[in-house]
C-alpha cells in the first residue's frame, strides 16, 4: 500500500496529526470517514500522485495521530478544531491553498473547514453525506436503523467507550460490514490497520467525542454560519452510493445547493465506502473535476 509514499507525523495546532505524503504537483489533503484511517484512500492514492502531492491524513482522535482528552462541550473534537488541523498541516508541507478529497466524518471536517477557511480551499469532493445539520433534522426510522452507532456514540462516557474497548474488532466488523457490502471491500492489510487502530489507547473516546461534538457544538456552528447566509463558495462535487443509506434517506445534491454555491453530484454503483468499493470509478470523477 501507498507505494512511494512517505509515512510520518507533525504537530500542529496542538496536537500530532499523522500522515502519508507523495506524489508531486498542487496540494491534495485526503481526509478519512469512521471507524477508519487514512488508510481508505490505498486504492486511490497512488493514481492521484501522478497529478497531485497527495497529503492522507489521519484525524485528531483516529489512526495514529494524537487523542486529546475529552471536555464538557467537546470543543476539543469540534469540526472547526478538526479544520485547523488539517489546515495547519497543509501550511506544514508548504501549501496556502490545497484542494481536498473527504469522506464521511473527514468529509464533515472538510465543510467546515472550506466554510472557516474559504481562501485555503481550491475545490472540494465530497463522499455519501448530507450536511450534518439536515441529515439530524430529518433523520427517521430507516435512518435511524441504518446509522445506529449516530445515537450509540454520543451516550454519555463512559458506557460507549466501555463497550468498543471490551471488543473492538466486534465494533469494527458490525459497523462495516452491516453495510450493503459487506466486508468484501476491505482487504486483509487494510482491514488490519483499522483494527490496529481502533485498538489503541484513546481512540475509543476520539470516535465518541467526534460523535457528540457533531450532535453537540458542530451544529451550533452550522447554524450560526446559516443565520449568518453563509454558504460554501467554491466548485464543489459530491458523490454518493446508490446502495448507500445517504441516497435512500436524503436527497444529497438538493441538501448540499442549501448550503453551497456552485455544486455538482451525482450517485455512483456502489455503497457507504466508495473509495474502496469503487475505486476506478472514483478516480474517473475526481481527476476529472479536480484537474
Amino acid at each position: 500500500m501507498f507505494a512511494g509514499f512517505l509515512k510520518d507525523q507533525r504537530h500542529v495546532n496542538g496536537v500530532d496529526i499523522a500522515y502519508r505524503i507523495g506524489g508531486s504537483g498542487p496540494g491534495l489533503l485526503l481526509l478519512h470517514g469512521h471507524p477508519q484511517t487514512h488508510v481508505i484512500w490505498h486504492k486511490v492514492a497512488e493514481q492521484l500522485a501522478e497529478h497531485f502531492t497527495v497529503i492522507a491524513a489521519d484525524l485528531r482522535g483516529y489512526g495514529d495521530s494524537g487523542k486529546p482528552p475529552a471536555n464538557d462541550h467537546h470543543t476539543h473534537y469540534s469540526k472547526r478544531e478538526m479544520a485547523k488541523d488539517a489546515v495547519a498541516l497543509m501550511n506544514a508541507m508548504g501549501f496556502e491553498r490545497f484542494s481536498v478529497l473527504a469522506h464521511d466524518r473527514g468529509a464533515r471536517v472538510a465543510h467546515r473547514l472550506a466554510l472557516d477557511h474559504p481562501d485555503a480551499v481550491q475545490r472540494m469532493v465530497l463522499l455519501d453525506i448530507a450536511p450534518t445539520l439536515s441529515m439530524y433534522a430529518q433523520t427517521n426510522e430507516a435512518f435511524a436503523r441504518a446509522y445506529w452507532h449516530w445515537f450509540f456514540l454520543i451516550r454519555p462516557a463512559p458506557l460507549p467507550e466501555t463497550l468498543i474497548e471490551a471488543d473492538p474488532e466486534a465494533y469494527l466488523r458490525s459497523v462495516m460490514g452491516s453495510r450493503s457490502a459487506g466486508l468484501k471491500p476491505f482487504t486483509a492489510e487494510a482491514f488490519g490497520e483499522y483494527l490496529r487502530c481502533l485498538k489503541l489507547p484513546g481512540t475509543a473516546r476520539g470516535i465518541c467525542e467526534d460523535y457528540r461534538a457533531s450532535a453537540s457544538i458542530d451544529l451550533e456552528h452550522d447554524r450560526a454560519d446559516i443565520d449568518a447566509g453563509h454558504h460554501l463558495n467554491l466548485p464543489l462535487l459530491v458523490l454518493w452510493g446508490a446502495e448507500g443509506t445517504v441516497g435512500r434517506c436524503f436527497e444529497p445534491l438538493k441538501e448540499w445547493q442549501h448550503v453551497a454555491t456552485d455544486v455538482r453530484g451525482k450517485t455512483l454503483p456502489a455503497g457507504h465506502y466508495i473509495a474502496e468499493e469503487a475505486p476506478e470509478l472514483l478516480l474517473a470523477e475526481v481527476l476529472g473535476f479536480l484537474r
